[in-house]
């Protein structure tokens, strides 16, 4: 890992942060998702907007009712307040690089990461760390 880089497993999850809200002066969040992973069913984002850069792997995006299938080197953007999710076509492989702006969303997979090391990750602990970031599960 780089400087400054913090690696946050839960469950299945694995992020590593490349530059963090505090590094940015809350500017933006820069975060990796590492395989293997889980798909992200639909949710929304109140806080942040989002944007997806495909590093491997092929991924299939929906952003509100259009359905995007993105490879290496693919970006897509995604608004705060528009329903989205993403599912990997090769079930847990394949990586993005996801940059969240303005910063914070960071606090989210260390909220997560805290819970699975306390013995405690499970709905309870997705459910009030997703109510502190903003998201609502569709």
């Amino acid at each position: 890992m780089g400087e400054g880089e913090e690696r946050l497993d839960f469950g299945e999850g694995h992020i590593l942060v490349r530059v963090s809200s505090e590094d940015s002066g809350g500017a933006l969040t820069m975060f990796e998702e590492l395989p293997p992973m889980l798909d992200t069913p639909l949710h929304v984002h109140s806080k942040e907007d989002e944007l997806f850069y495909v590093l491997e792997g092929e991924h299939v995006v929906t952003r509100g009712e259009e359905e995007h299938r993105l490879g290496p080197g693919e970006a897509i953007f995604l608004p705060r307040e528009v329903p989205h999710a993403q599912r990997r076509v090769v079930p847990k492989e394949g990586r993005l690089l996801v940059v969240c702006t303005p910063g914070g969303f960071d606090q989210f997979f260390r909220d997560l990461a805290q819970a699975d090391a306390e013995g405690n990750l499970g709905p309870d602990a997705y459910a009030a760390a997703s109510e502190k970031a903003g998201i609502t599960w569709l």
